[in-house]
């Protein structure tokens, strides 16, 4: 299916982080449209921000290509038990891991927890942010400054950290960085600077992993439609969101999703130090 809905979306302000079962129109995340084929037969992933949007594709793809799966989420507790019931319908395990990514010690948690029911880490998939929207520079607060950071870059650090000693080599690890990272959008410019930060973190992690085995890759989407738009913009964005694409539309999170499947799986195993563009035609350079 590739007939999907475009601007303009009616208004549907909600509280961060957001609630993708009251979007409308509601998020394409493969619950019907994913087909698996075993590309990653028992391997376990930890994936963060796991419960909605991105992660939850991830997630389903996942378990439908065979992976059990760890899912690190802040406390929309709704939205990631219905995740595990995907991930278990389709006959894989499902650990639910609530908790702040801006505390070190839940950053630790979440690794610790997947390695203590699972054993190891085979795909870590760093996909958890947080944006919030300003018009002026005067108004970013510098605490929200400082909280983009902690959740967007500096938990990625020591996500990575904790893991990679549980991962062996042909392992992978998948950052999820934006089209902001190198075409920046004024109004998220925290959110955009710590969208560089991770390609840039991405590239040179590839090359200190690369004697272990270990593979390291980002993901750039454009504009997807997940809660954390209706959440963190105004009305007006969200109305016309995704329509500066050449494509006219926002992406779905199941169009996301395939590219996670590549570099997770063994299919990519000489895929590394790479950011890769999912963006509905609008070029990152």
């Amino acid at each position: 299916m590739t007939d999907y809905p475009k601007p303009p979306f009616k208004p549907q302000q909600q509280t961060v982080p957001g609630d993708q079962s009251r979007m409308d129109p509601y998020p394409d995340c493969g619950e019907t449209t994913y087909k698996g084929s075993g590309r990653m037969s028992n391997k376990i992933a930890l994936i963060t921000g796991g419960d909605s949007g991105i992660g939850r594709a991830v997630a389903i793809a996942y378990a439908r290509e065979g992976a059990d799966v760890a899912i690190s989420y802040l406390d929309e507790h709704e939205d990631a038990k219905e995740t595990a019931r995907w991930v278990e319908e389709a006959g894989r395990q499902c650990l639910l891991l609530p908790g702040d990514l801006a505390e070190k010690t839940q950053c630790l948690s979440i690794v610790d927890e997947t390695v203590k029911k699972f054993g190891r880490i085979d795909v870590l998939v760093n996909n958890a942010a947080f944006q919030m929207s300003h018009k002026t520079l005067e108004e970013i607060p510098d605490e929200e400054w400082v909280k983009t950071f902690d959740i967007n870059i500096t938990a990625m650090f020591r996500i990575c950290k904790a893991a990679v000693p549980h991962m062996a080599a042909g392992s992978s690890i998948i950052n999820t960085s934006s089209v902001n990272s190198d075409s920046p959008k004024p109004t998220l410019l925290p959110y955009a600077a710590t969208k560089g930060a991770i390609a840039n973190f991405t590239a040179g992690l590839a090359q200190l992993l690369g004697e272990r085995g270990i593979r390291v890759n980002s993901v750039a989407p454009g504009p997807i439609w997940t809660p954390l738009i209706v959440s963190t913009m105004t009305d007006e964005d969200v109305k016309s969101f995704g329509e500066e694409t050449p494509l006219g539309r926002p992406g779905q999170p199941v169009e996301v999703s395939p590219i996670y499947v590549l570099l997770g799986s063994d299919e990519g195993s000489y895929i590394s130090g790479t950011r890769y563009g999912v963006t509905g035609g609008k070029p990152i350079l």
